[in-house]
Formats: C-alpha cells, structure tokens, sequence
C-alpha cells in the first residue's frame, strides 16, 4: 500500500471537513491509494422500491444500476446493515458477478443518524486482500461521511 490507512483516513477527513471532495474524489482516492481496491463505489438505499440505486463509483462499467435487497453482497448488507467480507467470490452462493477479474468483494454499510442509507462497495482482483485494518478503516470512512449529509444526500430517493 503506498500510504498507511490511518495517513488516508486523515487526508481524507481533512478534504472533507474542508468541503475539498465529493463522493467521486473519495472513490477514486481509495482506487489510487489501495492496489487491491480495483472497483470503488456507493450505492444507496431506496426503501420504497426495496433497492440499491448506484452512486458514483471509480472502475469498469456496471450492468449492476439497481440491485435488490436481499440479492448478493450489496443486497444482503441492504438487509442486515452489517460490514460483509467476501474472500472469494466464487465461493459464495449469493454472489451477482460484475467483473470476470473479481475475485474478492468488501461491503459496508453507511448509517445516519441509526438509519441505513447506503453502502461501500469495493471489489478486488486479488483473492482475500481484506485485513481487519480495510474494515476498520472503511467504517471509519464510512462514519466520516454519514457526518456530512452534502456529500451524499442528492443520492437518496425523495
């Protein structure tokens, strides 16, 4: 990795506390930053539909624009609202397969105030490339962007 998850976290908070990033910058940061992050994105909740609607995301091309909850990885973050590690993709019964070069995938929830809005997405081409230290560092993410509702809430259904 070429800087620690911690010098990351900070740099990260700093463009954002300084309304520096968006939602886009954030992904393609972590895309740049972590060499097993090959896919970066958001999706986010729509409860009424009982779907994930994509968000902005840094990687190839996906058929993947809506996704129900209940069905693969981000489906099932969808209902149980918490962080999901896949260390092989091929190995999970539930998986929606959105790249031939994913071999591993890391969900985690994204919370405001106690209500599950969205969720991180990152998929890697390595096979189990996530420590305790991306998960840790990815809720710490995450809860640094559920404290700045501009950076997310055009996103969310009306």
């Amino acid at each position: 990795m070429k800087t620690t998850f911690s010098t990351l976290l900070n740099s990260i908070q700093e463009q954002i506390l300084n309304n520096e990033i968006d939602l886009k910058g954030i992904c393609m940061i972590l895309n740049k930053e972590v060499p097993h992050y090959n896919w970066v994105g958001f999706y986010f909740m729509n409860d009424k539909k009982r779907i994930l609607e994509i968000g902005p995301y840094i990687g190839a091309k996906t058929d993947h624009t809506e996704i129900a909850f209940g069905k693969g990885i981000c489906g099932q973050v969808a209902v149980s609202g918490k962080t999901f590690v896949v260390d092989d993709v091929y190995a999970q019964d539930n998986y929606l397969a959105c790249s031939i070069q994913t071999k591993a995938e890391i969900v985690v929830p994204l919370f405001s105030n106690d209500i599950l809005i969205g969720q991180l997405d990152i998929d890697s081409h390595e096979k189990d490339p996530y420590s305790e230290e991306d998960v840790n560092f990815l809720e710490s993410l995450c809860n640094l962007i559920a404290h700045k509702p501009e950076l997310y809430t055009k996103y969310l259904p009306e």
